[in-house]
């Protein structure tokens, strides 16, 4: 039986990749590891793994993260001055999700969506 998923995301720079998530509200869980960090939001939990040779052009990381209130999440995004993805804005889409999307230091796409009923 499957239970919870945490997904393994490449990262350059740990300090950095650790700086943006504690911004988006994100903390440091667990040890801290050599070349490894988790961070952690309510349930969430998102594992990095260091890849210094990466090109953040070439990497196609991504993460559909869902929400009970995205209105507030986006609006605490802008508060804390998070770089929205230029075409990832909150919207509303065909398949009845309302989301916003954003990258991180090594091009890992996060997208946050919430069901629309």
């Amino acid at each position: 039986m499957l239970t919870d998923i945490n997904p393994k995301l490449p990262m350059r720079d740990k300090a950095a990749t650790k700086h943006f998530y504690i911004k988006l509200g994100f903390q440091q869980f667990g040890n801290d590891y050599d070349g490894y960090l988790m961070v952690q939001k309510d349930n969430i939990q998102i594992h990095f793994f260091e890849f210094a040779a990466l090109d953040p052009k070439e990497n196609y990381g991504q993460v559909y993260i869902r929400t009970d209130d995205i209105d507030m999440l986006y609006q605490t995004m802008l508060d804390n001055q998070v770089g929205i993805h230029p075409a990832g804005h909150l919207q509303t889409k065909p398949w009845r999700q309302k989301e916003f999307s954003l990258l991180d230091p090594d091009n890992n796409l996060l997208t946050f969506g919430q069901s629309v009923e």
